[in-house]
């Protein structure tokens, strides 16, 4: 898997992700947000990377619209910030 892709709808998040064997892996979560649907690529090794060394159950990801970079941040902490570039999937 290199690529994932996040779709974001008012209350959840679908997470998929296809290796080059066309198999596919989806999980569905909730989330709090209201906003207008996104979808968005990302590479996962970045992602992955990105949530790891946060080490919370809970992170905050800013996203402006589905072809700019996405900000993640740990909820009321603003020492710690990553920014994830989008890929096309």
């Amino acid at each position: 898997f290199k690529g994932v892709r996040l779709n974001l709808e008012p209350g959840s998040l679908r997470v998929t992700s296809n290796n080059a064997e066309q198999e596919e892996a989806v999980d569905e979560l909730d989330v709090d947000y209201g906003g207008q649907p996104i979808e968005i690529g990302f590479n996962v090794t970045y992602l992955i990377d990105a949530l790891a060394s946060m080490g919370q159950e809970m992170v905050q990801i800013a996203l402006a619209d589905g072809s700019s970079s996405a900000l993640i941040t740990i909820p009321e902490n603003d020492s710690f910030k990553y920014v994830v570039m989008p890929m096309r999937i």
